[in-house]
């Protein structure tokens, strides 16, 4: 089954393009690479996808319902930049999203937080940086939900945070759902990813599975990334 579905999609923020007519589907139970650099559309597409914009043209679809309040619910979205009030702490962040969401695991979050010692009683203005980040994405997979949107989920950690993280994502996402991930950092989520999309200047120039690229192309994803990007 397709959870995600783009079809001619287009946005526009006045004069310049962000995304120009992409058609994508990604299917269920995958983990997806969404790659490219600054500036190439991946969080305008993330955006779209979660309903904090409206395409100019085209439409896209999540599990065959355009972008509503019904898909919020089944879409867990995690955006590049910390959102959650600094004088709340952890246990007073489930009860919220508790409230918000019905999906939420409790248990499953209490899990990921002892497991990393997290003070709960600690208000989020006292945490690191990194500590944040990962409050963040324990509750933002904490949800069971269909579709995970993980705007650069590790950008800003140190390279032991990234692993964490990575495997937090791998072992807590729902069997039946898609996550995608967006980012520019490919060597260190490669090892995670079923599958690959390529953004540059607001179009795609390659979904492929990750094995199937590896075969074809005889080199990595990060690899094919730098010369497809000559960065």
């Amino acid at each position: 089954m397709e959870t995600l579905v783009c079809k001619g999609l287009t946005k526009r923020y006045g004069n310049r393009t962000a995304l120009d007519a992409i058609d994508l589907k990604l299917e269920e139970g995958k983990i997806v690479g969404l790659l490219g650099p600054n500036g190439s559309g991946k969080t305008t597409l993330i955006k779209l996808a979660s309903r904090l914009l409206v395409p100019t043209e085209g439409s896209i679809e999540i599990c065959g319902m355009e972008p509503s309040e019904k898909t919020k619910a089944i879409v867990s979205y995690l955006p590049d930049r910390n959102y959650l009030p600094e004088y709340m702490n952890t246990n007073e962040l489930m009860e919220l999203y508790r409230d918000f969401y019905q999906d939420f695991d409790s248990d499953r979050a209490v899990r990921m937080l002892e497991s990393l010692g997290i003070d709960m009683a600690m208000p989020m203005k006292k945490m690191s940086k990194g500590t944040k980040e990962k409050v963040q994405l324990i509750l933002t997979m904490s949800r069971r939900a269909k579709l995970y949107l993980l705007d650069e989920p590790i950008a800003g950690v140190d390279p032991a945070a990234r692993d964490y993280i990575l495997k937090t994502i791998i072992t807590n996402y729902e069997e039946d759902a898609t996550v995608l991930i967006s980012t520019h950092l490919i060597a260190d989520v490669e090892g995670v990813l079923d599958e690959a999309v390529f953004l540059k200047e607001g179009q795609i120039v390659l979904h492929q599975g990750v094995d199937e690229l590896r075969s074809e192309k005889g080199m990595s994803v990060d690899e094919y990334f730098r010369e497809v990007f000559r960065c």
